[in-house]
């Protein structure tokens, strides 16, 4: 049974949709220039708002509308209807300014106002997410029977008019009538031979009274082949010919991401917040990229646990810092829950960089002898105080920092990115899922 589905969606501001379309691909380089603009001025905030988005970009010739102007065939004088204070030839004075002079202007240069038009919250969280993904996302098993796809599985002889193949049915058509009419026609020329004959000897005066009454007979067998001939329909129910498809299950590919957050003593009000928004900005991500992706959250002090959603956000727990703690609490729950060989398993964590001393190298050879192993990307976030944006060498940093600098450069699924401000927020996590190109 085929389905029609008609989109009686209002366009917005009663404009077309398919020209509002065409204006976004024309200008896209100004509309996600002006997008990473508001959101490094507004932080994340214009991402979870679900109200309409007003974008400003630089008039170019993608905002000019195509006009049709009828010329004037050559120059004209005229007085508009209206006019009461001049005549023609009459020339207008420059308006003057209360101060007595004109306003200074510049000797050249031309420009045009910003062009401002508003986006909706899918088409601006279109252009937010464009070219990110979860990196080396390749593990793919078959979990449950729910996601199924239609495929091609050749052809039948009924079904719905929508799936009906003309060209296979005339196809089948053409070999039908070639076929029935092959005995016919085989007939038909064994007659016309037979009767060229006969009509031979009328000719020459040699025919009897059986080839003239053998004549009679032959042109009777004639038209009933044409009849015959004739009967043979174009189309037949036997002819025709539908696209049938079948359903098959889809490899769905499994992806767990792990969100962890420092919430000890050490992460203030400030920090806590900047951790929470790239959570949020990440969380956004996943919930319109991927359909099946699961989120872990975990949050430690001196112990870890795994909470809600809420909890992990709104919750305001603090005391000592001990990170290995959420470390072995994603090992624990991957051990549980997401065997590596189905799962592909990504992990994000977000530390102020202080630890309680020596644990730091626990973290490290936790991460580089149980967790990358199995992991197919894992973050480190380190939030920073404004004043030690500027100044901080690469190499240096919290002791997470310094000691996570080891395993960098042997491990290509591990990265480290620091966030001193809101503003930082939405460059870091784009380079942390810029989209590699790699299928």
């Amino acid at each position: 049974m085929s389905a029609i589905i008609v989109d009686r969606r209002e366009t917005p501001r009663g404009k077309s949709g398919p020209n509002r379309q065409r204006l976004l691909q024309r200008e896209r380089s100004a509309v996600k220039e002006a997008i990473e603009k508001s959101l490094r001025d507004n932080g994340i905030k214009d991402v979870t708002s679900s109200a309409s988005k007003k974008i400003k970009i630089r008039s170019g010739s993608g905002t000019k509308e195509p006009v049709f102007r009828h010329g004037s065939g050559g120059i004209n004088e005229r007085v508009y209807p209206g006019n009461k204070e001049f005549r023609k030839g009459d020339k207008i004075p420059r308006p003057q300014s209360s101060d007595g002079g004109g306003k200074k202007g510049s000797p050249d240069g031309e420009g045009e106002d910003d062009f401002i038009f508003e986006m909706s919250q899918q088409e601006y969280l279109n252009y937010v997410f464009e070219g990110l993904e979860l990196p080396d996302l390749v593990k793919k098993a078959l979990s449950g029977s729910d996601t199924f796809v239609l495929r091609r599985a050749g052809f039948s002889q009924d079904g719905p008019p929508s799936q009906l193949d003309v060209l296979r049915s005339m196809q089948q058509s053409h070999g039908r009538r070639i076929s029935l009419r092959s005995s016919l026609l085989k007939k038909e020329k064994q007659l016309l031979k037979e009767k060229k004959e006969i009509e031979e000897k009328m000719q020459a005066g040699s025919a009897s009274a059986v080839d003239q009454a053998r004549l009679v007979e032959i042109d009777k067998e004639l038209v009933g082949i044409a009849r015959k001939k004739a009967a043979v329909p174009l189309f037949d129910d036997m002819d025709l010919r539908f696209r049938r498809k079948e359903k098959e299950p889809v490899p769905i590919t499994k992806a767990v991401m792990f969100c962890l957050m420092d919430v000890s003593g050490s992460m203030g009000d400030r920090e806590k917040d900047l951790a929470k928004r790239f959570f949020i900005l990440l969380g956004l991500f996943l919930e319109r990229c991927y359909e099946r992706t699961e989120i872990v959250f975990i949050r430690h002090t001196s112990e870890a646990q795994e909470v809600d959603e809420d909890t992990f956000f709104f919750s305001r727990e603090t005391g000592g810092t001990v990170v290995s703690t959420a470390l072995e609490k994603m090992l624990e729950i991957i051990k549980e829950r997401y065997a590596p060989e189905e799962w592909n398993i990504y992990g994000c964590q977000a530390s102020d960089g202080e630890n309680y001393d020596a644990d730091s190298i626990k973290c490290t050879a936790l991460l580089r002898e149980s967790l990358l192993p199995i992991t197919q990307y894992f973050a480190y976030i380190e939030i920073l105080e404004e004043r030690e944006m500027e100044v901080i060498q690469h190499d240096h940093g919290g002791e997470l920092w310094t000691e996570y600098l080891d395993i960098v450069s042997g491990h290509k699924n591990f990265a480290m990115r620091r966030v001193a401000e809101i503003s930082h927020i939405y460059p870091v996590f784009r380079s942390l899922f810029e989209s590699t190109g790699k299928k």
